[in-house]
Parts: structure tokens; sequence; C-alpha cells
């Protein structure tokens, strides 16, 4: 009885880390700000997410896969192809890798000033 009780709370734990796994949506551009590989600070980089799995491009115009960290899979990815892992703010704006190189999400030109009329 003990070892069915024990076997249900490792699966209990098990489900429980892979449905909080990856609790926000990494798709998007990003600019490389610190420490870029093979082009110059700024140039664009890409995440494409679907489901876990996750699809990057570097600033070198290097493709790989990544997937959840093992370890922490809420706020960490691996990135095989690249042997390193990577962290990502809660917000989803900036991802960190092992190697010290820096993206920021990409969110376009600042809006221009509003034009102000005046009245005659």
């Amino acid at each position: 009885m003990r070892m069915i009780s024990s076997a249900v709370v490792v699966l209990a734990v098990l489900v429980a880390t892979e449905a909080s796994a990856q609790s926000i949506n990494l798709t998007g551009a990003y600019r490389c700000v610190e420490a870029c590989r093979a082009g110059p600070v700024g140039s664009p980089t890409f995440i494409t997410q679907n489901g876990p799995d996750l699809n990057l491009l570097n600033e070198a115009g290097q493709p790989a896969r990544a997937w959840p960290d093992w370890f922490a899979p809420a706020t960490r990815i691996w990135i095989d192809a690249w042997n390193e892992g990577a962290v990502y703010s809660p917000d989803g704006m900036t991802v960190q890798f092992d190697n010290g190189t820096i993206w920021a999400r990409d969110l376009g030109p600042p809006q221009p000033p509003p034009v102000l009329r005046r009245r005659k």
C-alpha cells in the first residue's frame, strides 16, 4: 500500500509540473541587446512557440529548437543545438542565455507624439 501511495504522489508531482510549464507565450520578435553572437547589437531574433516547444532564430541566422528546462520548466528553456539554457522574465520581455546573450522583445518603433492643435 505504501508503494502505491508513493507512486501516486510522484505521478501527481510530474503532472503538476507539466501543467505549470511554460506559463507564458514567448512568440514574437526580439532584439539582441547584449553579447550578440555574430550580429551587431540590435540585430533581430525570433521565437515561435507551439505548446511547450519553441523554435528560435538567433541574430546569426542559426535556427534551433528549445523546450522547457527539466529542472525549472516555468522559468527556463533548454536549447540543445546551442548546448545552453536560458531564463526568461515573468512578463516574457527578456530572455537571458547562459553565455550572457540577452534578447529584449521588439515592440516596434515608438509611437509618434500626439499632434497638438491650437484653437483660433
